[in-house]
């Protein structure tokens, strides 16, 4: 399930949701005293040397643990607020840049890219993140089929590292942003493509909230990671569908990095214990691949040491 020595996850056991401590392929239920008062109360102020102390003991207590296959996971978290990044892979960029300047200027391909290049790397040095916000509504599990909505067929994935926020951060420092963070989780922010514009006024620009907040449309999970067992600046992003790689990519391609997104997303309001902020998703999206979601379909994400989601892609009902 995951690399690192152990993650949270949130478990169904008949009609509530508990929080687990998953070790290798085991699962722990947390007591509300080992929790201090629920799972953003924790990531407010972790203790995460007793959950590892608890990991590391699992083999003493045989009968607290169970089989991780014995369970089924939903989202790991239970944020009140979910901020998402745009534009954020520096080559994803580059190449839709230099896509428009060669249709659109005498440019030739590699004049295109160098001129995209060079944009993108004055971006990263004196602009700023794209921020925009979700509904912590659509955030679900992979337990949770993904439902595709019938007034559209250009459904899109783009799979992200999100970064689960720890204690509250407010008009924090790029240098102290890390501080901030409790840990990392996947998610896939499923976008209707022919959404994202307005048709009726096109000088409004896009479309975020009927774009991107269907219901079920931020598949999150099936874990959260401590901070210290990821390295938010070198960890690999791997998106299959149907088995085909679709998305392989690399955080090290971020324009702005996990502390430069913390600290400039705090710098308007206050990020909270257990919120999300999606990093932004790499090259090689539907849009892209002209391929976009089916019913049947199964999405497959990677990303380092978080584990694996599985997203099953059905059609609405009567579409």
């Amino acid at each position: 399930m995951t690399t690192a020595p152990f993650a949270l996850a949130r478990f169904r056991e008949a009609d509530a949701v508990r929080i687990g401590l998953v070790a290798g392929d085991r699962i722990r239920a947390l007591t509300a005293d080992e929790l201090g008062g629920g799972l953003n109360a924790f990531l407010a102020d972790p203790d995460w040397d007793r959950l590892d102390a608890l990991a590391s003991a699992r083999d003493e207590a045989p009968g607290e643990w169970h089989p991780l296959s014995d369970v089924t996971l939903t989202a790991p978290v239970e944020p009140r607020q979910v901020l998402q990044t745009g534009a954020n892979y520096r080559e994803h960029v580059i190449q839709l840049v230099a896509a428009g300047l060669t249709q659109n200027t005498d440019r030739t391909p590699e004049e295109a890219h160098a001129f995209a290049a060079e944009m993108m790397d004055e971006r990263a040095r004196s602009g700023e993140p794209y921020f925009f916000i979700g509904l912590a509504a659509c955030v679900v599990g992979d337990d949770v089929p993904l439902v595709l909505p019938a007034s559209s067929e250009v459904h899109d994935w783009e799979l992200e590292l999100a970064v689960v926020i720890g204690k509250e951060a407010f008009r924090v420092s790029r240098e102290d942003a890390l501080d901030h963070v409790a840990g990392y989780t996947i998610v896939n922010d499923i976008t209707t493509r022919d959404l994202v514009f307005r048709k009726d006024m096109k000088e409004i620009g896009t479309d975020w909230y009927r774009a991107k907040n269907a219901p079920g449309f931020l598949p999150t999970g099936p874990l959260l990671v401590p901070a210290r067992f990821v390295d938010p600046a070198d960890t690999a992003v791997r998106l299959e569908l149907n088995g085909q790689v679709m998305q392989d990519a690399n955080t090290s391609d971020l324009l702005f990095d996990v502390p430069a997104l913390v600290s400039a997303a705090s710098q308007t309001h206050p990020l909270l214990p257990g919120d999300l902020l999606l990093t932004g998703s790499p090259a090689g999206n539907g849009q892209h691949w002209k391929r976009f979601l089916r019913d049947g379909d199964v999405m497959t994400g990677t990303i380092g040491a978080l584990g694996t989601q599985v997203v099953r892609c059905v059609g609405e009902a009567g579409s």
